[in-house]
């Protein structure tokens, strides 16, 4: 299973009301983005636009991998903005800033490839389980992009009170995947760390400005320094070890309660995530409504099973809860939040497999569903499609030799089939009504695969043709 080879493989809308008012300060758009995260977009308009960040709000962060739409506001002023991966378009105003509260849900639209075959016939069984089920509301790799740079969890640097090191990693820590201009920044502060009379001189280290210039003059106050990066960024830092905290106790109380022998396991960017394959009726009961706790020094449990579960973590951890702190620096702490244990995707459909001419001899499949805020789509994709990773598992089988397909028709074809499985609602109305999908698929006619039938159906064409030559 592969996604997002392509940006427009991956969708997203938010499902989204304001109060619309005509006096309101701040200018409500639909920004519409490409290959981008959130921060970067904004970024982007803020510098174009010399607009302080302070000025902007949104109500969530999107991927950067892929197309995606969703709402933001200017404070204090119109701006006009065309590009072939960020576009504006004004909404209206509203009197107050945009919050994650503006979002009612999130439309997906997906093109999962690479699939083979057998992957196409176990995929209702795995529809039947998502609808039964559904799917539990983990976090996923997006939420661990410092695990995958090799900066680990920044926050823990500073809890322990190592506000150079945590700098270190914020500023002087080039990832080796990373090609781009902000590399080269880091690569340079690295080879420069304590010279912060020194300009940098790759494009984009304005980003880190506020930082060097309090270094310039401040040059041992490391935890100054930390606290003059973007608020949002900071407290994303929080959020992300609270996240790794919380898949990892949601996997302890899923052992507890369900048992092993009724979990699966997928691969991901911290480890493994666990996900029920069956219940009984008392655990459906137990699991439906049930919220998992964000940890934060003020939490509070109701539930004994809950907290030996998030509680265990802490211990591998060697840590309680109010070690969740960064010490002397009210500024960056933890807040406590409850978030649901399992999400229902609603009106998953998906559509009909076609060949992949991104992958040779492949299949794709287009699934579309809708989710809550803060649930993650890819999960949903993923479990739909779990077996192709679960560790341990075998290598994919061997791809047979032939043409690579790369026309046009198809991409055109996977786009409408796509929209067609993700029928927009009106903007603030509610979720869009997308087909049903079968409970499972007619048997066909033949006793061979879909790439096997249209190698027959070419075969016989060809037969068709060479009788019709000798029969002139």
């Amino acid at each position: 299973m592969k996604l997002k080879q392509r940006p427009e493989d991956f969708q997203v809308t938010e499902s989204w009301r304001f109060d619309d008012d005509p006096r309101g300060r701040h200018f409500v758009y639909l920004m519409d983005k490409q290959k981008l995260s959130t921060f970067e977009a904004v970024d982007r308009i803020c510098a174009r636009f010399k607009i302080p960040r302070a000025a902007m709000s949104y109500c969530g962060l999107k991927d950067k991998q892929g197309r995606t739409a969703q709402l933001i506001a200017i404070e204090g002023r119109p701006v006009e903005l065309q590009e072939p991966d960020l576009r504006l378009k004004l909404l209206g105003r509203s009197r107050e800033a945009l919050s994650a509260a503006n979002t009612t849900s999130n439309r997906f639209a997906v093109t999962v490839r690479d699939l083979t075959e057998e992957d196409v016939a176990r995929l209702p069984a795995a529809v039947a389980e998502v609808r039964r089920l559904g799917v539990t509301n983990y976090f996923d790799s997006q939420r661990f992009g410092s695990l995958k740079h090799g900066q680990g969890f920044i926050v823990k640097d500073l809890m322990r009170g190592d506000f150079e090191m945590a700098l270190k990693n914020v500023l002087a820590h080039p990832s080796e995947l990373d090609r781009s201009d902000d590399a080269r920044v880091k690569g340079f502060w690295k080879e420069h760390w304590g010279a912060w009379d020194r300009r940098n001189p790759y494009p984009g280290a304005e980003k880190y400005q506020a930082v060097v210039k309090w270094l310039r003059t401040h040059p041992t106050d490391f935890r100054g320094a930390i606290l003059r990066t973007e608020p949002r960024w900071r407290a994303l830092q929080v959020f992300a070890y609270q996240s790794w905290l919380w898949n990892e106790g949601v996997k302890q109380y899923l052992r507890d309660v369900v048992g092993v022998q009724r979990l699966g396991a997928i691969r991901y960017q911290a480890g493994t995530l666990l996900f029920t394959r069956e219940l009984d009726g008392a655990q459906a009961r137990l699991l439906r409504d049930r919220t998992f706790p964000l940890l934060a020094p003020a939490t509070r449990f109701e539930d004994p099973a809950v907290e030996r579960a998030a509680l265990s973590v802490l211990e591998r951890e060697d840590m309680k809860l109010s070690d969740l702190a960064v010490p002397g620096t009210p500024e960056i702490h933890f807040e406590p939040e409850e978030r649901l244990l399992v999400v229902a995707p609603g009106r998953l459909a998906v559509g009909e497999p076609r060949e992949d001419e991104l992958n040779t001899d492949r299949l794709r499949v287009n699934v579309a569903f809708t989710l809550p805020p803060g649930a993650y789509a890819t999960l949903v994709v993923k479990r739909l499609f779990h077996w192709t990773l679960e560790p341990g598992s075998k290598a994919r089988p061997p791809r047979r030799s032939g043409k690579h397909v790369r026309g046009e028709a198809a991409p055109r074809e996977d786009a409408r089939q796509a929209a067609s499985l993700l029928q927009a609602a009106p903007a603030g109305r509610g979720e869009p009504v997308l087909p049903a999908l079968p409970a499972a698929p007619p048997a066909p006619e033949e006793p061979r695969g879909f790439l096997a039938r249209r190698r027959a159906e070419k075969e016989a064409r060809k037969v068709r043709r060479e009788e019709a030559k000798k029969s002139r």
